[in-house]
């Protein structure tokens, strides 16, 4: 739907919006902050929000306060188009990243209410294709676990970024990916698991977490810009483009969206401040929007209360200790209850944050993702305000955070001596690297050749990669990549072909192995292999069905011939048995190399 600037509507219809609003306990109109506070506790906060725009080089923002039910005011700061100077405006369209989590957790509420799900049954009960590679998290596992982070399960988030899985493939991919800590072993922060509780809304509410949400959250709430992926939005008049600020330069320039359609519950969501604050009333208040009942106020406050300890802690002494409600963060702010989440993806940067004891809510959104911490600064500086407090300068203190973590991280850089073994060389020819090589949870690695170095393809992610030592090659270290400086190992099978890639791709857990999917053969080439032999007196058969050779052997079932490389194949389900064809000097196949771990032996084409 087209947004626009209330101030540029008649008369008659502001009119009309605003009874609309009163209606709905929640004021649409967008006024400047600076003309909206009559205690002038707000003055002067637009020439700080814009001082540390500019310190922090961002080229645009937008923010709203909700205060005692209505909207106090909403603006747009400096550029959601860079190039063609286009402003940000209150209904300027943002990705909100992970502060989507927030909206899976209340339509998980809703079916709850309704008697569909249970926050504390298996969700093997509602979905019985439901696999863990963990037997006992298969079993165990509930939709209270999906969405507060307690399973304990590593990340693995380069398989929903990486690639343009649906939704149904992440969740069915979950059982080949292992962790490195026992189920409920503690707080692990994960989108996998966010994206298979919506995945169970859909299911559970016969339709998909887009439409369910569409339908009982963004309509009686009046979210009317809000949508559910990066194509919606840049149908809209008014959104902003992603953009990323070099940390050596400074310079500021544009990116490409990414697509999190596949994760969408755990971060698609995109929308604008105006939209923002009206969720925001309605989580401060008791689960009713234009005195409608959407939650339950038990299931709303639900959402707000601790349910897994976070072992991290903030360094300021004015944060309390955090915990993670369902979709939320739970902590205190200079003594006051607060409840907040971040979200963050390629150009974006938001935060939701509330005092809910204080009837007080902030929303900051930004079009670059990095080490600013504007958002919290803004938050921060309006709580100061509006509860009266001696202001607090968060900037310096970010800064200096900021400062302290970059020497630390040099320092431990500079220690790290590299283990790099000069003079080393890969130990084939580099056309033998190149290749298809698979995982089933990661999916598909492909290696392309660039010169004297590779391209290395995961999904749909594309990175250089360049030879260490041996058959060790990594990503440049100053490559724009989220692959930056990591390592892939090639492997070797028994025979000399490179037959898999390793990479820790996840901390914590084993390397992801990625086997090598065998190259396709012209069918004409397999049927002049296919034929009768015989070794010795043993007669042999090798048949062609449809694109498969089969090796059979008397008295026993068929074994599928898979391409190895040249002329040679594995036998499946045989390991360290394998075959190779051999041509005579009119190149036409005479032989059939059996290749055994007890020795080799040659059949003799009939």
């Amino acid at each position: 739907m087209k947004t626009r600037n209330l101030r540029r509507l008649s008369l008659a219809l502001v009119l009309v919006l605003l009874r609309a609003a009163v209606a709905a306990a929640a004021s649409v109109a967008s006024v400047p902050c600076q003309d909206a506070d009559p205690k002038h506790a707000l003055s002067g906060l637009q020439p700080f929000m814009t001082a540390e725009m500019e310190k922090a080089k961002l080229p645009g923002m937008a923010m709203a306060i909700v205060q005692n039910k209505k909207l106090l005011c909403a603006e747009g700061f400096g550029l959601r188009d860079v190039e063609h100077k286009l402003p940000v405006t209150p209904q300027t369209l943002f990705a909100i990243g992970s502060t989507s989590k927030s909206f899976t957790a209340l339509a998980m509420g809703i079916l709850n209410d309704e008697g569909k799900l249970d926050w504390d049954k298996p969700v093997r009960q509602y979905l019985p294709e439901f696999q863990m590679y963990d037997p006992v998290a298969s079993e165990r596992m509930t939709p209270r676990d999906l969405i507060t982070h307690r399973a304990g399960f590593a990340r693995h988030d380069l398989v929903w970024y990486s690639s343009d899985f649906n939704r149904e493939d992440l969740v069915r991919r979950l059982r080949y990916l292992q962790t490195d800590s026992d189920f409920r072993s503690g707080y692990r922060y994960n989108n996998l698991l966010v994206a298979t509780a919506g995945y169970l809304v859909g299911k559970i509410s016969g339709s998909t977490w887009e439409e369910f949400v569409r339908a009982r959250l963004l309509l009686p709430l009046k979210m009317t810009g809000t949508n559910f992926s990066i194509a919606d939005s840049q149908r809209s008049s008014d959104f902003s483009y992603p953009y990323e600020k070099d940390e050596k330069s400074g310079a500021i320039r544009q990116i490409p969206f990414h697509s999190a359609d596949g994760i969408g519950p755990a971060g698609s969501i995109n929308s604008n401040v105006e939209d923002i604050s009206k969720y925001l009333i309605f989580q401060l208040g008791t689960g009713t929007a234009a005195q409608q009942r959407i939650v339950s106020e038990a299931n709303l406050n639900l959402m707000h209360t601790p349910q897994t300890a976070m072992p991290s802690s903030s360094p300021f002494r004015e944060l309390g200790q955090y915990s993670y409600g369902m979709g939320w963060v739970v902590t205190a702010y200079r003594g006051h209850r607060y409840i907040w989440h971040n979200g963050g993806i390629d150009g974006f940067y938001s935060l939701i944050a509330m005092l809910p004891d204080d009837d007080l809510g902030v929303v900051v959104l930004t079009n670059v993702l990095g080490n600013h911490q504007i958002p919290e600064i803004v938050a921060y500086n309006v709580f100061d305000r509006l509860l009266g407090l001696a202001p607090i300068d968060w900037s310096a203190r970010f800064r200096l955070q900021r400062e302290k973590n970059k020497q630390a991280a040099d320092q431990a850089k500079s220690k790290n001596s590299s283990n790099r073994q000069p003079g080393t060389h890969p130990s084939r020819d580099l056309k033998d690297y190149v290749g298809r090589y698979q995982n089933a949870g990661y999916g598909i690695i492909e290696i392309l050749p660039a010169g004297q170095d590779f391209t290395l393809k995961l999904n749909r992610l594309s990175v250089p990669l360049r030879h260490f030592h041996y058959d060790l090659f990594q990503v440049p270290e100053d490559s724009d990549s989220f692959l930056a400086g990591m390592k892939f190992q090639f492997a070797l099978d028994l025979d000399g072909g490179v037959n898999k890639i390793t990479a820790p791709l996840q901390t914590g857990v084993e390397a992801i192995e990625f086997a090598r999917v065998p190259d396709k053969v012209d069918r004409g080439i397999l049927q002049n292999m296919a034929g009768e032999y015989e070794l010795g007196s043993t007669p042999i058969s090798v048949t062609l069905t449809g694109e498969q050779l089969q090796l059979v052997l008397p008295g026993q079932p068929g074994h599928p011939l898979v391409f190895a490389r040249g002329l040679k194949f594995n036998i499946e389900g045989l390991g360290g048995y394998s075959v190779e064809f051999k041509k005579d000097p009119k190149g036409q196949v005479s032989e059939l190399v059996f290749y055994q771990p007890n020795g080799t032996f040659v059949a003799k084409r009939k």
